[in-house]
């Protein structure tokens, strides 16, 4: 995703990926992604499990979660990707269920941001990974919440560890405005002001 931020710096860049690629094989892009604060909005549909291979636990699957690979249960605690987005630098860090209002709510206030935008999406897998009573702790948060505040923002991801939850906050966890990674560059905010991406250069 960065490479085509690079390549050309008009284009708007939306990024897809499911937890096991986003936190395990592909974290340190996800890590530098939001280091770099790259105007780049990805989201993450995070079931907890490899679900295309099976069933074999990620990096945010619960503690004593059985499967083939694992027959004496996860024992490894999960990590927190809100806490880890907070940590990286992301400067739009949001959670929703997989509802399709707060998708589209989450998804245009991602797209407004001028900024690395990581929004998680969280949702049952059917098959391998059900609905275990997730969706009824979830609550969102309300204007109460200081979305610029990083030390609220850390206390609200520390509300739910992955594990069995007795509530998750939902929503904007947090949201600043910094300077973006095309800014620090002079040669990319020249094709950036001139509409154009390194292949019309010298055309």
């Amino acid at each position: 995703m960065l490479g085509i931020k690079i390549g050309n710096p008009n284009l708007n860049v939306v990024g897809f990926a499911g937890d096991g690629d986003a936190y395990a094989e592909g974290i340190s892009h996800l890590i530098h992604a939001a280091r770099y604060n790259a105007n780049i909005k990805y989201f993450v549909h995070n079931n907890q499990v490899f679900a295309l291979t099976v069933g074999q636990p990620t990096p945010t699957t619960e503690l004593n979660f059985k499967d083939k690979t694992n027959p004496l249960g996860v024992k490894n605690p999960p990590l927190n990707p809100i806490k880890l987005m907070l940590a990286s630098g992301a400067t739009f860090v949001a959670r929703v269920f997989a509802d399709s209002k707060q998708i589209e709510w989450i998804t245009k206030e991602a797209l407004k941001h001028k900024g690395f935008a990581f929004i998680e999406i969280l949702q049952p897998c059917l098959v391998f990974h059900p609905d275990i009573g997730y969706k009824e702790k979830t609550y969102m948060l309300d204007d109460k919440h200081d979305k610029k505040s990083f030390t609220q923002a850390m206390k609200k991801a520390s509300e739910f560890d992955y594990n069995i939850a007795k509530k998750i906050p939902l929503g904007i966890f947090y949201q600043v405005e910094k300077e973006n990674f095309i800014d620090k560059w002079p040669q990319l905010k020249e094709l950036k002001s001139k509409g154009i991406g390194w292949r019309e250069v010298n055309r």
